[in-house]
């Protein structure tokens, strides 16, 4: 059986004849870059995030960028991070002049260990980014607690956890800001690049709207240096289809997490992801861990199993943060999940049938 590891063109086949409209709009109005499409899905996703403000932009990146400049981190301070998330986080910081700091990150969950982050603070942290890796939530309450106390700014770092939950609160407003991706693959994917950040702080969502169009509260009026970090036209029509479906696909995606952890659990050697009490998961990426796992990788390939690593080297050991002069070690459980993890195919249209295989042959490939 050949089980793909991501399947935008069944997503894309179920929402045809939507998508061919919303796009259509966009092109009869010209409205091609911001404009009242963008605003249109600022508004529906704020309220989907039960928050006041949401301010597209052109990626995730960029969300995770302006945020920072947006709050005053700039070149001296320290941003506190971890080390296993994709590098635009620590991107970030270091576009602002500020230095990432890593802490290392809980064994069960792949977020940030509370317990940590406060012998990583020093005088110069001005912020923290804990990331919602793969669809679930770090642990909040004890993270915005230690920050409330030294005074510093939480920026969530939700790339990966639409519509995840914590405690009931939803992904990225917890902080004074929330960061999104909606690169094609993720949980809500645009055709193209594009991001938001939320925040239910008046002031900062009006900073971030100038600062994301070149320093303009009006046309050819510059309050500030900005940059061009606009959203597409096209992109906030497409998301705006592709929320009103968000919720039932993150429900589908739950329920393959379910059936694959019945499939799993009676294969000695595999660690299916866990799910903390305090939140609700949304399985962007299901990766298990195993022993091998490059060779296992290999097996499930040959079979026709697609599958993935994320990711397979943490920052602090990539040769761009070198400078930072972390060895291996450094943080150990993240270095473990990188030489262990193993992404399982993971999209709203798998069959139980597919689910099944998956799970069979990963079975067969540890042996």
């Amino acid at each position: 059986m050949s089980i793909p590891f991501l399947d935008l063109k069944a997503q894309y086949l179920g929402l045809r004849e939507e998508i061919h409209q919303a796009i259509q709009e966009v092109m009869d109005s010209t409205a091609f870059a911001g404009g009242p499409f963008v605003a249109r899905f600022e508004e529906s996703f704020a309220a989907f995030c039960r928050c006041r403000h949401a301010i597209g932009v052109g990626s995730g990146t960029d969300a995770l960028w302006l945020a920072l400049l947006a709050l005053g981190i700039r070149e001296g301070d320290e941003v506190i991070t971890v080390p296993n998330t994709f590098i635009a986080t620590a991107e970030a910081i270091s576009f602002t002049g500020a230095k990432p700091v890593f802490v290392d990150v809980d064994e069960r969950t792949y977020a940030m260990d509370p317990a940590l982050l406060g012998k990583a603070i020093t005088p110069r942290t001005k912020a923290v980014i804990p990331v919602h890796l793969f669809g679930q939530c770090a642990d909040m309450d004890p993270i915005l607690e230690m920050a409330r106390a030294h005074g510093i700014h939480v920026v969530e770092d939700a790339c990966q956890a639409h519509g995840a939950e914590y405690k009931g609160r939803m992904a990225g407003t917890m902080g004074v800001a929330g960061c999104f991706s909606f690169y094609p693959g993720k949980n809500l994917g645009a055709y193209g690049e594009a991001g938001a950040i939320v925040t239910n702080d008046d002031a900062l969502a009006q900073h971030l709207r100038i600062l994301r169009d070149h320093g303009q509260p009006r046309k050819y009026v510059h309050s500030m240096i900005g940059w061009n970090a606009r959203m597409d036209g096209i992109q906030g029509a497409v998301l705006s289809v592709k929320l009103r479906h968000l919720s039932a696909a993150n429900d589908a995606r739950r329920g393959h997490a379910r059936s694959y952890r019945d499939h799993l659990a009676p294969i000695e050697g595999v660690m299916a992801p866990y799910e903390a009490d305090y939140g609700k998961h949304v399985y962007h990426i299901y990766a298990v861990r195993v022993p091998r796992r490059d060779t296992v990788m290999q097996r499930l390939q040959q079979q026709g199993v697609g599958c993935g690593i994320h990711y397979p080297i943490p920052v602090h050991l990539q040769d761009a943060y070198r400078f930072l002069e972390h060895r291996k070690g450094s943080f150990p459980v993240a270095e473990r999940c990188a030489e262990e993890f193993l992404s399982l195919p993971m999209f709203p249209e798998l069959t139980p049938e597919q689910v099944a295989g998956a799970a069979m042959t990963l079975k067969s490939s540890l042996c």
